[in-house]
């Protein structure tokens, strides 16, 4: 049973590391696609040049990368520059046993729920229920996607640190599922740190946490003692992200480098093309208007989290999922990158693929976007045969296949839960009926 999964590392290992080998690492770390300004190995380089030389690299409008990350690869780059590559292989070989772990312990959980209420389950969905078999394969598949896939590989041959973010947004579905508060609260701190928007996945956190506890208890989620859960969680969460930046604020000795990150994410003032919607949008806009809709789109990113969590406020888990696509949409200076995680932990949730509607559209604008996009912005920028336009195209195919993913989920796991409780047939009827009524 080991052995699949030994070559899976194995080949993912092999992989990373050939193309760190070959020429094409330079290259990866110079695509748009891949590299933002604020996650760029380019940029890192720069900051640890000028710290190296006695400059603040927060000064200019070079280096958007927070402060820990800069002088641990200050650090790194003291010792010798070619142990980078062993760092990053060894960090996505850390997000991938994490994520393994972390969909080990999620289809228990889930297997556990559905053992305690399958009475009240119709007697026609057994193809929607989990198998046995799923809570040992669902973990492996769980890291073949990730160690497998294209984009995975490529963020870290390019040596983006987005690879950092990563790590801690599954150290937070970890140690969410495993029931360790301030290890939960530590990984969003970290995640939020580096990248802002992760912020948001404290709400599902804390409810599923909440939901946890009530069942450890035998109490009500409403009781007092469930609801200080919550509390607990945010001051956990509060605690973290002010040692953090506290521990910043001592290596710096100055609150300079909250304007170069965060507010660089805040405000978007780097228009470089990027796979996001920021950029061609605010090269076009009036500057009179530009504050305005700066708050629109940034507002969008989080507004999601109330709704999906009145609705699902019993699936918190999935919440989280939901979110990390959210923020892999709508992020200011999004990339290949922040699709990894939940990419990978899709196949948690394949008991509900029975209702997807959009499937074969959705991996199809994933494939031409991922590749029409570089060969687009090359005939803009390099080859003058194109424009923005052209390139700004598939930007918009590739977030309108996360948006249809997203939806498309969200659809298919409500219509499972629902069908569980009346079964399969009775939807469909109910559909036919209403067809009829209205012809």
């Amino acid at each position: 049973m080991a052995a699949p999964t030994l070559i899976t590392v194995v080949l993912g290992l092999v992989v990373r590391f050939a193309l760190f080998r070959s020429s094409l690492n330079e290259w990866l770390a110079e695509r748009v696609e891949i590299s933002t300004p604020l996650t760029s190995w380019k940029s890192v380089t720069e900051g640890v040049t000028l710290l190296q030389n006695g400059v603040t690299p927060y000064s200019g409008d070079v280096f958007h990368e927070s402060p820990l990350v800069l002088y641990f690869f200050h650090h790194v780059h003291s010792l010798s520059t070619r142990l980078v590559p062993f760092v990053f292989l060894f960090l996505d070989l850390l997000t991938g046993y994490i994520l393994h772990s972390a969909a080990a312990v999620y289809m228990r959980y889930q297997m556990n729920k559905q053992t305690s209420e399958k009475s009240h389950f119709a007697k026609d969905v057994s193809q929607l229920l989990i198998n046995k078999s799923d809570v040992w394969d669902v973990p492996k598949l769980v890291l073949s996607v990730f160690l497998l896939n294209p984009y995975s590989i490529v963020t870290c041959v390019a040596q983006s640190t987005q690879v950092i973010t990563n790590l801690a947004i599954a150290a937070a579905f970890y140690f969410t599922l495993k029931d360790r508060r301030s290890g939960a609260a530590l990984s969003i701190a970290i995640a939020t740190y580096q990248s802002l928007y992760p912020a948001m996945m404290i709400v599902p956190c804390s409810m599923h946490l909440a939901i946890l506890q009530a069942r450890k208890t035998k109490s009500s989620p409403s009781s007092p003692s469930v609801q200080s859960g919550h509390i607990q969680t945010a001051l956990w969460f509060l605690f973290w992200l002010a040692c953090l930046l506290g521990l910043s604020y001592l290596m710096l000795g100055s609150w300079q480098f909250l304007e170069s990150t965060y507010g660089c994410i805040f405000s978007v003032p780097n228009l470089q093309p990027n796979m996001g919607l920021f950029w061609y949008f605010f090269t076009e806009m009036f500057e009179h208007f530009r504050l305005f809709f700066v708050w629109v789109f940034q507002i969008n990113v989080f507004i999601y989290t109330v709704p999906l969590a009145i609705k699902l406020w019993d699936h918190p888990m999935f919440v989280m999922f939901i979110q990390c696509i959210i923020i892999s949409t709508f992020k200011s200076y999004p990339a290949f990158g922040d699709t990894i995680i939940y990419l990978a932990l899709l196949p948690l949730w394949s008991s509900s693929f029975h209702y997807l509607r959009q499937s074969l559209v959705v991996g199809v604008m994933f494939v031409v976007s991922s590749v029409l996009a570089p060969i687009l912005y090359h005939l803009w920028i390099y080859a003058g045969s194109a424009n923005a336009n052209f390139f700004f195209a598939f930007t918009l195919v590739y977030n309108t296949a996360q948006i249809f993913l997203a939806t498309d989920l969200l659809y298919a796991f409500l219509r499972r839960n629902y069908s569980l409780k009346n079964g399969m047939k009775q939807l469909d009827e109910d559909g036919k009926e209403r067809h009829v009524t209205l012809q």
